[in-house]
């Protein structure tokens, strides 16, 4: 019974872990560029298949049973979004695997969030954040301030004011993905030493794309992690019901 009791509870902390995660990606539903996470999880196995703990200490009747549910690291998926046209000549969406380079602070970051503007400077920005756009050798981006409406990109990110080329946005990518981390703002930060490569996503100008999030399957899940929360704790009740009965009645008979 007291193995029941921590198998429920080990069910309640993964399924609000689940509802945390879920509620994220619900309040993305409509954030430019941004990616779901799904909350993952794995078998949480039993003390003996571990090799830890006196051998002769187990239980071969909860040899064959499971040590419950356990919560893996959360994962990002990278799929690519809905393209929305917007027909503003600053809006660019990519077609493929990669992300725009930014610089925040003194660190570069990425983002798959192509709105941009140009501010009194003459760099291109982030319209989220003001974040300086930085081209393929990792310089920001200089737009004549009397020329913006002249801007144009091509599909491989070629940047031109007029006929003039000026520059070449900073498309990027990485061989294992996994090695990114959310860092606020619909941010991504790489780690030292992740191997990036130049993006070969086709840039689509006077467009964005859409956050990866469906808000009535990801309503469906909600709903679906909130009753097996509560089924959890209402097995944690009985089992609690059950054990003082055990520790009452049948003591008292005795």
């Amino acid at each position: 019974m007291v193995y029941g009791l921590w198998l429920s509870a080990a069910g309640l902390q993964a399924n609000q872990y689940r509802q945390d995660v879920i509620a994220n990606n619900l309040a993305n539903v409509e954030t430019t560029g941004f990616k779901r996470d799904l909350a993952v999880f794995t078998e949480r196995r039993i003390a003996a298949r571990e090799g830890v703990g006196d051998p002769g200490a187990s239980q071969p009747l909860l040899e064959s049973m499971t040590g419950g549910t356990f919560v893996a690291p959360t994962v990002t998926s990278y799929e690519q979004g809905r393209i929305d046209v917007t027909n503003r000549a600053l809006d660019l969406a990519l077609e493929g695997d990669g992300f725009f380079r930014v610089r925040d602070g003194g660190r570069v970051v990425y983002t798959r969030d192509g709105r941009f503007a140009v501010n009194e400077k003459g760099e291109l920005v982030t319209v989220a954040g003001g974040r300086a756009v930085l081209n393929d050798r990792g310089v920001s981006i200089q737009v004549p301030p009397n020329r913006v409406h002249e801007l144009r990109f091509s599909e491989d990110g070629t940047i031109r004011v007029g006929e003039e080329e000026v520059a070449t946005l900073g498309l990027a990518d990485f061989a294992d993905k996994s090695l990114l981390r959310k860092v606020g703002a619909n941010l991504f930060e790489a780690p030292a030493g992740a191997k990036v490569r130049r993006s070969s996503a086709n840039v689509r100008s006077g467009a964005i794309e859409a956050s990866t999030v469906d808000p009535t399957t990801t309503m469906v899940d909600m709903i679906e992690a909130s009753r097996a929360y509560q089924l959890n704790a209402s097995l944690i009740s009985l089992q609690d019901a059950t054990l003082g009965r055990a520790a009452n009645d049948i003591a008292r008979v005795a």
